[in-house]
Order: C-alpha cells, then structure tokens, then sequence
C-alpha cells in the first residue's frame, strides 16, 4: 500500500488535488500555445513543461492571501496558484489589450498582477531577484506577516543579480525565498559547464542561509521544503535557497531548436519522471484521483482552454496611443 504522504504535511485529500490539478491546466495551456504558435496565431511560447511540480508544490506552500511571488518566465503553474485565470493568460499570449500583465506590451510570460501580489520581471534574467528582497525588506520594517518568493532558473544563479540579493538577504535576515528551478540547460548550455560546485544550494552558505535541494518532479517534496522556509520567514530566521531539481521537457522556447544540444534520449528519459505522471500515479493509488474524476477534470479543462482561446483570439488589440501609457508621468 502506498504511503500517504501529504496527510504527514497536513495537506488533505481535496488540496492535494488541487494540486493536480494546477499543474494539469498549465500544462493543457502550454500545449495549446504550442499549436497556436505553431499556426502562427501567437507569436511566441516559452514553456512550463516538466517544471509544474515544482511550481504548484511551491506556490501552494504560501500564503496567497498575503505573501508576494516573483515568477520567471516559466511560471505558469506559479501564477495560475495565485489566481491568473486561463484567460488572463491567454489574452497575454495574443498580446491583447486586456492583458492584465502589460496590455500586450510584453512578451509572453512577463507575469504581473497587482491584486494577487504577483510582481513582474523583465526580459534580462534575474532582475527580480533584488526586487524580492526589497519586498521581503519593505515588509520587515513595516512589521509585516508576509514572505516574498523569487523563482529563477539555475542559469540566474550565475548572473550578479542574484548573487546581491542573496548575500543583502542573508545579511539583513529579510523573509525571503529564493526557489532555483534547476531545469538542466541555460537555453542551451548544461549545468555541468555552468556550475563548479554540486549543487546551487550549496551557495546559500556563503550568504548564511540553508540552502536545500529537492526532487522539482514531486510537488510534495517542494511543498514541504517551501513551506519550512516560510516558516523560518515569518519567525525571523532569514531567508532560504530552495533549489528543485526537474527538467525542460521542451525546447527553450518556441524559436529554439534544442536538438542542436541535446539528444532525443535525454529528454525521453526525463518524460518517464514527468510529474504529471508520476504524480497521478500516486493519486490514484490513493483513490483520490477515479477514473471519473479524471475524466471530469480533462473534459471542465478542455472547455476552459477552448473558452478562453476564442475570447483571447477575438479580443481587441490595445490602441496605438496607449503605446505611452505608463511611460511618461503625468
């Protein structure tokens, strides 16, 4: 009989599939973008795929009613846990004018939403590194409750950047959680020529945090591992390096072409640890997920995607003079 691990966290039957869940719709978006993209209907996709577990597994581990997350590029299953609807995102990638992230101004995956403190990045990598710190700060001195949480890829750990934020967080004891999501390539260059230490959580010592490194393909693990460092956040003990280890399924985006680095092999192997399902396996084993209540999650997901497709794609277009807005003060 299989263990029942999120009962041990305090999680039930209902919030763990929950979770499934999340990471299922993220997954079903991104393959839908791929198809719009590829009928050139949108212009670009950067992907989540093989990276929900530890997405969801993190946000979940917040407190979305009052902490701040800092997503990356690939942080789909992020956002949609802290309330961006299927729509929201897809009116982003058709670059719309309802957009919530930009008014179509960015490219896809510049994630922002100010009513679910979920705070933009930028395209040069890592740039919300120090603006999490600075968050996790503001709260601090204003003697706030809540945590600020900055993913990144295992590449960013490389860039300045983070190397500031760290070290200013780890000096200032600030309530701050740095999640790597550890896919394996920065675009097309191996971790093996990125890093010369094992692992990147074996940089948080020199920044006096405790740096922990979890399996990013199983969303419990990195629940677990997030929901001690908000903990240790809230209490005043500083920040935490988490780093969950998964893989990028697909290419690094939509005008990559990863076969140029690495071998059709590597990335079957890894899709045997896919966490969609890996993770369904131990739903079902649990009786959590039935047949019918996959069946009803596919089919409420299918209508949800294909609403949200065809609003987003008959949606207007932001006017040409909005084009100042938000550039020049008034």
């Amino acid at each position: 009989m299989v263990e029942n691990r999120h009962k041990k966290l305090g999680l039930s039957d209902g919030q763990v599939l929950e979770m499934y869940r999340t990471m299922l719709l993220a997954r079903k978006i991104d393959e839908r973008m791929w198809l719009l993209n590829r009928a050139g209907k949108i212009p670009f996709v950067i992907s989540c795929q093989g990276q929900e577990a530890a997405q969801v597994g993190a946000a979940l581990a917040l407190d979305r009613d009052q902490d701040y997350v800092l997503p990356y590029y690939r942080d789909m299953g992020v956002v949609l846990a802290f309330g961006m609807t299927t729509q929201e995102l897809m009116l982003s990638g058709f670059a719309k004018a309802e957009d919530p992230s930009s008014g179509g101004r960015q490219m896809p995956g510049h994630f922002g939403q100010k009513k679910n403190r979920i705070v933009t990045g930028s395209s040069p990598v890592t740039t919300q590194v120090p603006h999490a710190v600075g968050i996790a700060l503001a709260g601090k001195m204003e003697k706030k409750d809540f945590v600020s949480l900055v993913s990144f890829g295992e590449g960013s750990s490389n860039q300045g950047d983070f190397h500031e934020g760290a070290n200013f967080a780890g000096v200032h004891k600030l309530p701050v959680i740095f999640l790597v999501e550890n896919n394996k390539y920065a675009i097309s260059v191996p971790v093996n020529k990125q890093l010369a230490c094992e692992k990147v959580s074996d940089r948080a010592q020199g920044y006096g945090m405790p740096g922990v490194t979890v399996d990013g393909n199983d969303p419990l693990a990195v629940y677990e591992a997030v929901k001690e460092a908000a903990d240790r956040g809230r209490k005043g003990e500083g920040p935490t390096l988490v780093e969950a280890v998964s893989y990028r399924l697909t290419a690094h985006s939509s005008d990559d072409d990863d076969g140029a680095y690495r071998e059709k092999e590597e990335v079957e192997a890894a899709r045997k640890k896919d966490s969609l399902n890996t993770f369904s396996v131990y739903l079902r084993e649990l009786n959590i997920l039935t047949e019918n209540k996959e069946n009803e999650l596919n089919d409420e997901i299918t209508k949800l995607i294909n609403d949200a497709t065809d609003y987003a794609e008959n949606a207007p277009y932001a006017e040409a003079e909005s084009a100042f807005k938000n550039v020049y003060a008034e």
